[in-house]
């Protein structure tokens, strides 16, 4: 069963995902990389804040192609999460609540996700086209001059992900090898 989650994310809504489950998300996604990571994380080290409030939000780590005549955005396919990973516990830490994009994280951050009540989805890698047409409205809001890498808030509506990392410390990686190994 798909469950349809308005954002922002709550305490009470990530207690009810579980690794493996299917979630179509709306409402405001903020899209970071690497290198806006890396300037979020500068910016709380000198006292200064945020480009947005990242209580109870979420990251998608993604960098779009330009859109084509009339389209909202290009392609919008995940990029690897481990890149985040270095950034990741001290957003968490600030409230960031769930983050989506593609691979698997390190055991701190998976830690962090427990400890914070987070989650983490991911979305199909190479189907950034399709994710695409999820998306109503894009926008740049921070770090412009990083073009593709800079930060973006998205409106998605009905955009498909699945839990990998959930609260508990579900890991749907994990739980695949496992239920699939042969010994």
């Amino acid at each position: 069963m798909v469950k349809k989650i308005r954002l922002p994310l709550t305490d009470e809504v990530i207690k009810e995902l579980k690794a493996g489950d299917d979630v179509l998300l709306s409402g405001v996604v903020y899209v970071a990389r690497d290198a806006a990571h890396k300037r979020m994380i500068e910016a709380l080290e000198l006292g200064k804040p945020l480009p947005f409030d990242i209580k109870g939000q979420t990251i998608y780590y993604m960098g779009p192609s330009p859109a084509r005549q009339g389209q909202v955005i290009g392609s919008a396919g995940p990029t690897t999460s481990r890149h985040m990973d270095s950034y990741s516990p001290r957003l968490l830490a600030e409230g960031l609540k769930g983050m989506i994009g593609k691979g698997v994280r390190s055991p701190v951050v998976k830690g962090a996700i427990e400890q914070y009540n987070a989650v983490y989805f991911a979305v199909v890698g190479g189907a950034g086209a399709l994710a695409s047409h999820k998306i109503k409205k894009s926008e740049v809001i921070a770090y412009e001059e990083l073009g593709a890498e800079a930060v973006r808030c998205l409106e998605v509506k009905d955009f498909p992900v699945r839990v990998i990392n959930d609260a508990y410390g579900g890991d749907l990686y994990q739980e695949g090898k496992a239920r699939y190994r042969i010994d």
